[in-house]
């Protein structure tokens, strides 16, 4: 059962992705300022809407559709992980490639970045916890919500003061570092991702059935829970496609590591996480391409 797989992963492995994710937030922070913060202050209405998607509907729809489809706890379990965790770094692009409100995709990825060091670890208990067999993993473990919100500090909130810091104070060279780090970032997970499958083949083969589902069923979701979420708060078209694809590019490469690091790469949750980190690429450019050919009007300041 995928229950008791637990992916083949050896303590370099494990550092090597470790040092990876961070350069992978390194690379998005440059990305980040202080403006952005700041735009939210001014202009809360959009960032709000996203986050509250993002981190508080997500995670509750999420359980529902492990409720609902029934997937065996791992996978349930690693679903809500993955719904807790901060938006991806691929969501900036992909909202600017629709024609959607990029900067407050910017100010979505900033903030729910810093929020995930809290809230990340406080949805995978609640959540995790409500359900009997995603409960039972989370004690058979003994996860120490502290331990995994230190955990989420060292691997986000540092190389994200570090690179906003290297952003501020040598603009020049973060600005020649950008585009390098965005594709080191996406190449060096893309190579991950495969390296892990090819280590773990017959097990990803013997499972991708019922995960792949799973994934598809939950990213669609959750593209369309926060494009709705917005335009049923009156948002406009703008500004959904921007928290839609924000709430559907999910931070997979944060949800890996620390599967790695509390759960021993734990089958169903580690195949739930990469299977996404590769899907929810091409639904989010399949998406975007589609919103690309329906241009919609930019609102006017008031």
């Amino acid at each position: 059962m995928i229950d008791q797989v637990e992916l083949n992963f050896n303590e370099t492995t494990l550092t090597l992705l470790n040092i990876l994710i961070g350069l992978i937030m390194f690379g998005v922070a440059l990305d980040i300022r202080m403006e952005d913060f700041r735009r939210v202050v001014r202009d809360p209405r959009g960032p709000l809407i996203g986050l509250g998607a993002q981190f508080l509907l997500l995670p509750a729809f999420t359980f529902l559709l492990t409720r609902i489809i029934d997937p065996a706890p791992s996978i349930a379990l690693g679903m809500i992980l993955v719904a807790a965790c901060p938006g991806g770094n691929f969501s900036n692009f992909l909202a600017h490639h629709a024609g959607a409100n990029a900067a407050l995709s910017v100010s979505m990825t900033a903030v729910s970045t810093a929020l995930a060091i809290v809230m990340t670890p406080l949805n995978l208990a609640f959540w995790g916890g409500l359900n009997k067999g995603t409960a039972a993993i989370l004690t058979s473990v003994d996860l120490d919500p502290l331990d995994l919100l230190v955990t989420i500090l060292l691997i986000l909130g540092i190389p994200l003061a570090a690179g906003m810091w290297v952003a501020a104070r040598f603009p020049a060279r973060a600005a020649r570092l950008r585009r390098p780090m965005k594709v080191f970032s996406l190449a060096a997970f893309g190579l991950f991702i495969v390296g892990a499958l090819a280590a773990n083949w017959q097990q990803f083969m013997d499972h991708i059935g019922a995960v792949a589902i799973a994934v598809f069923l939950h990213n669609g979701f959750a593209i369309l829970l926060g494009y709705w979420t917005a335009r049923s708060l009156k948002s406009p078209k703008y500004d959904a496609r921007a928290i839609g694809i924000e709430v559907g590019i999910q931070n997979s490469a944060l949800g890996l590591i620390l599967i790695f690091t509390f759960f021993d790469g734990l089958g169903g949750m580690a195949i739930v996480a990469a299977w996404w980190g590769v899907w929810h690429l091409i639904s989010g450019l399949t998406v975007s391409t589609w919103w690309s050919r329906r241009p919609v009007p930019v609102p006017q300041a008031a």
